[in-house]
């Protein structure tokens, strides 16, 4: 157990990387087209309107944030989507879901609650009997 607590500050630190690598346009751009298929810098940098070395750095970023790996293929070095890194921005976002669904139910059961004691008057929140007005 304690290795999971240790591990976290790790897990949210590349959450974070992915999120802000993301964020930018281009890599966003570069990102998308590998999701479609493994490429090599040259590749990528024939449909984008930025340098080489510009896509060459945008894949360090991404590279870095776990999001894409690398692989080398004779003089190239073949970019794809790296699974592990996705699987932690999918958990990510799940857990936000569930937060996000679990506080909606809540308000809206309390809003239910709210109507329905409005509705049947004051039935279970009587007032004692000697109470004045």
């Amino acid at each position: 157990m304690a290795s999971v607590s240790y591990s976290l500050p790790f897990v949210q630190t590349y959450v974070q990387a992915g999120l802000e690598a993301l964020g930018d346009p281009t890599r966003f751009a570069i990102f998308q087209s590998l999701v479609r298929r493994p490429l090599a810098v040259g590749e990528l940098a024939e449909t984008l309107p930025v340098s080489r070395p510009a896509v060459s750095q945008h894949l360090r970023v991404l590279k870095n944030a776990r999001l894409v790996s690398d692989r080398k293929a004779g003089t190239k070095r073949i970019y794809e989507v790296n699974p592990e890194g996705i699987a932690l921005l999918r958990e990510h976002f799940d857990k936000l879901w569930e937060q996000a669904l679990a506080a909606f139910q809540m308000i809206a059961e309390n809003k239910q609650e709210a109507q329905h004691g409005r509705t049947h008057g004051s039935k279970g929140k009587q007032r004692p009997k000697n109470t004045k007005r």
